[in-house]
């Protein structure tokens, strides 16, 4: 998104944002297409960013950083107003939200590290417990390494035990 350039105000070229805060030209211009960020152009119609910038991007990497996706990232700096930068007060609500997502995460992540231990013990990774390699497996229920063996009637009807329910019927000449 683009304004027209106040020529009161100083202005930085997309050059000067990238070499100050570290990041590729083309990662500001992906900003600006996803509304992350805006330019103002000059009169020869180049992107001029205000200095304010400068934290604004700084908040999306830190953001992008621990894992916020863009769109949340997006909306969350949507209630800034434009023309200043993030203050520590705008830091403090921005990142109040964000803190509980990655709470969140840590604490998901703690609990497949710890689920981890017991499938590798388990040496068949068949485990009621275990997220990780089976999900919902009723089986791991009765016990470590327990089968279901087909009945008689789907043997008779071709289900293959092993095959989704998209897998072809068994040919029964055989």
């Amino acid at each position: 998104m683009t304004r027209p350039l106040s020529p009161e105000k100083k202005f930085l070229s997309v050059g000067d944002v990238s070499q100050r805060m570290g990041i590729a030209i083309s990662a500001l211009h992906f900003y600006e297409r996803e509304g992350l960020i805006t330019a103002h152009r000059s009169a020869g119609n180049q992107r001029r960013y205000p200095r304010d910038i400068l934290r604004r991007v700084a908040v999306i990497k830190t953001a992008q950083r621990v894992g916020i996706p863009l769109a949340e990232i997006r909306d969350t700096l949507a209630q800034l107003p434009d023309g200043r930068a993030p203050n520590a007060e705008d830091w403090a609500h921005l990142s109040m939200r964000w803190r509980m997502q990655l709470n969140e995460r840590i604490s998901h992540l703690e609990q497949l590290r710890d689920q981890l231990d017991g499938c590798i013990g388990c040496g068949c990774l068949s485990l009621a417990q275990c997220p990780l390699r089976n999900p919902g497996d009723i089986l791991g229920q009765e016990m470590v390494g327990a089968v279901r063996f087909q009945s008689e009637s789907e043997i008779d009807q071709g289900q293959d035990q092993w095959a989704g329910p998209e897998a072809p019927a068994h040919d029964q000449s055989e």
